[in-house]
């Protein structure tokens, strides 16, 4: 009944949206004027959070919406993903838009009223699924983005491509999904995208506010497996051993002096991080083997390879004067590339972003270590990647909630700003081609 009611005020509200006069064609009047229906849109889909591969009932709604709109929907792209065209009819450009749709297995603990109630199972176990990173905002936006784009056919050249995503959190164990599926699948192709633009909503940025930076923004992320065999004994005679988990303790001490010793700070961060050992049942048997796990975090291409070849190297080599061994595999299971703003597009587009969010607003920001898979579609074409202010005003940034914790939550009044950013960036490209 929920569903039926929520596509029943989505037909009705554009029903009313496209009577809008051209002089009501002003993207801030317009965004201002469905934002109502954007946090509307947004508490849906947090409340009905799908895990990534899983995202059905949200893209079912999505494409629902889209085919109201009049546009051309394709659904079950790289599985569960939706993409529609505008087509002005007009020769011109073509410009994407993309958002991510899927949830988190995490637990919601934010007492709001449309908090997620919803558990599924993951990678085998029972767990909550929450909208913990925001990507229902993302859904929201964009959606409120082809609204307006729509209702404003007759002012655009050349076409608009939707990409509503899922998996970008990681598909499941044992399946692949995401953008670069969506890449392979040629989501990028017929027609032809020119350019790219995607938003993250940021729970520690004020709301009203847009980060930007050509170049790398987020880090290239690439899990890693080393299992370090060794001889097992009894733990009161290590002499007859080989012992990994001596030699495990060593391969992490030196795999921390790859970044600190190796890499020229000054130019590029990099993280080398081990998250997971595991190795030997009880305490007096010094096992056969060790396996470590952790990842990679790097904002250059010449140092990711050099990061990738010294792990092997490091790890091998301590292993060898332990007369133990290392396996490494590198990549693990995904790999995800530089989330890389092309120079010249974001001078292009940088007046849009200072006008679209207001004087001071628009704030050019460091790259972060965390990782976005956008940047597969950013590996093909020119694209641009921002962070959307949801931070509340009056709330100190050190009290602001993680993404990924139950704790997450954002400011809905942010929202509007990343609809504006969206529909300018779109409508200012096609203007300048």
């Amino acid at each position: 009944m929920k569903k039926l009611l929520l596509a029943s005020a989505i037909a009705a509200s554009f029903s009313l949206f496209t009577t809008a006069t051209h002089a009501d064609h002003d993207v801030a009047k317009l965004a201002t004027k469905i934002e109502p229906e954007v946090i509307k849109w947004r508490r849906h889909f947090h409340q009905h959070p799908e895990l990534s591969n899983r995202e059905f009932e949200t893209a079912k709604t999505i494409a629902k919406f889209l085919t109201e709109l009049g546009l051309d929907v394709q659904t079950g792209v790289a599985k569960t993903g939706v993409v529609a065209i505008l087509d002005s009819g007009k020769p011109g450009p073509v410009v994407a838009l993309r958002a991510d749709i899927d949830g988190l297995p995490v637990t919601e603990n934010t007492g709001l009223s449309f908090e997620s109630k919803v558990r599924s199972t993951n990678n085998g176990q029972d767990v909550g699924v929450m909208h913990a990173c925001g990507h229902d905002t993302h859904i929201a936006m964009l959606m409120g983005a082809a609204k307006i784009l729509t209702s404003m056919k007759s002012e655009l050249t050349g076409k608009v491509k939707f990409i509503f995503q899922p998996a970008e959190e990681g598909a499941p164990r044992g399946e692949v999904g995401g953008a670069q599926v969506m890449v392979e699948e040629g989501v990028l192709k017929n027609p032809d995208v020119d350019v790219i633009f995607g938003l993250h909503i940021s729970s520690d940025l004020e709301v009203g506010k847009v980060e930007y930076k050509e170049e790398g923004i987020m880090a290239a992320v690439d899990p890693y497996k080393i299992v370090i065999k060794g001889k097992q004994s009894h733990g009161a005679y290590p002499w007859l051993s080989a012992d990994p988990i001596v030699t495990s303790a060593q391969v992490i001490m030196g795999l921390q002096t790859i970044v600190s010793r190796e890499v020229k700070l000054v130019d590029s961060a990099a993280v080398v991080t081990v998250g997971m050992i595991h190795g030997g049942n009880r305490s007096n048997i010094i096992p056969n083997e060790v396996e470590l796990v952790g990842t990679i975090r790097t904002l250059n291409p010449e140092i990711r390879t050099h990061i990738h070849e010294a792990v092997n190297r490091k790890a091998k080599a301590i292993a060898e004067s332990m007369n133990t061994t290392a396996e490494v595999t590198l990549p693990l299971d995904y790999s995800y590339p530089i989330t890389y703003n092309d120079p010249a597009l974001m001078q292009q587009m940088l007046p849009t972003l200072k006008a679209t969010a207001g004087k001071g607003n628009a704030v050019l920001t460091k790259a972060v270590t965390g990782a976005e898979d956008f940047s597969f579609f950013q590996e093909e074409v020119p694209g641009l990647y921002l962070f959307v202010g949801g931070k509340a005003k009056n709330m100190p940034v050190e009290e602001a909630p993680g993404h990924h914790t139950p704790e997450f939550k954002i400011d809905e009044s942010g929202m509007k700003l990343g609809v504006k950013l969206l529909t300018n960036l779109t409508i200012d490209y096609m203007k300048s081609k």
